[in-house]
């Protein structure tokens, strides 16, 4: 049995206690917040301690894994501190505000001897895994272009810090890092970034971005993400290939098809349809972190993973900024 605690409940705070809270293997021991009022709020929900800050944590109970939930720059300050305390680490994306941050946060935690896991979740949804599958499989030839989209309100949350971008990096960095780490993973490395948006732009509330890479492997994607759709979240990409082609929509019923070219015998294109299914990615994505703590088996999302998406995600806010393509070391 892993004992967890989690620090800062925002939105994936507590998101990830949920699932912490009713996986077998797992006890949620305690949860930390810089307000207290909430902390123990949600302590009392989940039966466990409450804490101000993970120092306090540490210091006060006796864990096994803990699990950073704080925004993005802090992400490496409490990493180092749980690593120095030798405890296993979950890291909400994106790893860090930059990529030295990122291999900070990486030669510390393999210093001290624990293991870190950063929750690129998109991989853990059925839509983008069965792509992933399809797409090796060879059920539309060899890719070609990639087309995503992702986005909706402008988030809001404590201190409004996803509207300071030296701290989020706005919708690149935040938003479109879950389409960088899934096609970087589908099609391999990237090897120059070119984009456009309103990074730095000044407008209250609203941030866009439209990132195009070109990968070694030779596949174009064009990667759009916004903060500035009214209504509710959407998903959406395109997968073209020599044989076919890959969608998905979040909008419509049948959210992922595969459509086959027709051969010359005349058969007709294959739809392979998207039921919802019964278990939370977010639960599905702690649960291969603790299945892997507990066996010793690889993660599937490397700490090197996450920092190429930072490294793409950064990559593509300097080319916003200078107006030009940033090829890739």
């Amino acid at each position: 049995m892993k004992r967890i605690g989690v620090v800062a409940l925002g939105s994936m705070g507590l998101c990830h206690s949920q699932q912490w809270s009713q996986m077998p293997g797992a006890e949620l021991v305690a949860v930390a917040d810089i307000r207290p009022d909430h902390a123990a709020e949600v302590a009392k929900k989940h039966s466990c301690k409450s804490f101000g800050s993970l120092e306090d944590m540490l210091n006060g109970i006796e864990l096994d894994v803990v699990d950073v939930c704080v925004p993005t720059p802090w992400h490496k300050e409490l990493t180092l501190l749980a690593a120095s305390a030798g405890k296993d680490i979950v890291c909400e994306k994106p790893m860090a505000r930059s990529v030295d941050d990122c291999l900070a946060m990486i030669e510390g935690c393999e210093k001290a001897g624990v293991r870190l896991f950063i929750a690129h979740v998109l991989r853990f949804f059925y839509e983008f895994k069965k792509a992933k599958e399809l797409i090796d499989s060879g059920a539309i030839g060899k890719p070609c272009i990639a087309r995503t989209c992702r986005g909706g309100r402008f988030p809001r949350a404590w201190n409004d810090w996803f509207a300071n971008m030296e701290w989020s990096g706005g919708v690149v960095l935040d938003t479109t890092i879950h389409d960088f780490d899934w096609l970087r993973w589908c099609f391999g490395d990237v090897e120059r970034v070119y984009a456009k948006g309103l990074y730095k732009a000044g407008l209250d509330h609203l941030d866009y971005g439209l990132v195009t890479l070109r990968f070694k492997s030779g596949v174009i994607s064009h990667t759009e993400a916004t903060w500035a759709r009214q209504g509710m979240f959407l998903t959406h990409y395109d997968i073209a290939g020599d044989a076919g082609l890959l969608t998905h929509n979040s909008q419509i019923s049948t959210p992922l098809r595969v459509d086959i070219k027709e051969t010359t015998e005349g058969k007709v294109g294959v739809q392979v349809p998207a039921s919802p299914v019964p278990v939370n990615p977010y639960y599905l994505e702690l649960e291969h972190f603790l299945h892997c703590l507990e066996t010793g088996k690889p993660f599937s999302i490397t700490p090197m993973d996450a920092l190429k998406a930072v490294e793409i995600g950064v990559s593509a806010l300097k080319s916003i900024e200078t107006g030009k393509p940033v090829t890739l070391a």
